[in-house]
């Protein structure tokens, strides 16, 4: 991952994103710790580029060091409506973590229950009519 694009993702710059996929760059290029610019977006908070990068495409269940995804870091940092708007998109809420004590096997629904979100607990359990959880 550029340094351009890195800085873009981290402080939410949608111009620049903008700017730089039309270009031609790559939405789902990885950090030296395999994020992508929805991970990094997801866990600064930053719900107007996830939304850009959802319309761009972005792939929603790329996982990195301890396994989390997308919609994992949303939750472990509380950020609600880019876990909502994740889980719409049809991320997919069964990824289990890996590595580290905290994170090894647990799914976006345990996390969300350890965290106390009991709205997107019930969200994340009940099956979506145009995407049934296994």
């Amino acid at each position: 991952m550029q340094a351009v694009w890195y800085k873009a993702a981290i402080e939410g710059d949608v111009n620049e994103v903008n700017r730089l996929v039309s270009q031609g760059y790559d939405v789902d290029s990885r950090d030296r710790y395999g994020q992508t610019a929805l991970m990094l977006s997801a866990v600064h908070g930053h719900k107007a580029l996830v939304d850009v990068l959802l319309a761009q495409n972005a792939k929603l269940d790329v996982t990195a060091k301890y396994g989390l995804s997308a919609l994992m870091l949303a939750i472990l940092n509380r950020h609600i409506e880019i876990a909502y708007s994740l889980i719409k998109a049809g991320a997919d809420t069964q990824l289990s973590g890996t590595g580290a004590p905290g994170f090894a096997g647990k799914t976006a629904v345990d996390l969300a229950k350890e965290a106390g979100l009991t709205d997107l607990v019930n969200k994340i359990s009940r099956p979506q009519p145009d995407r049934p959880l296994s």
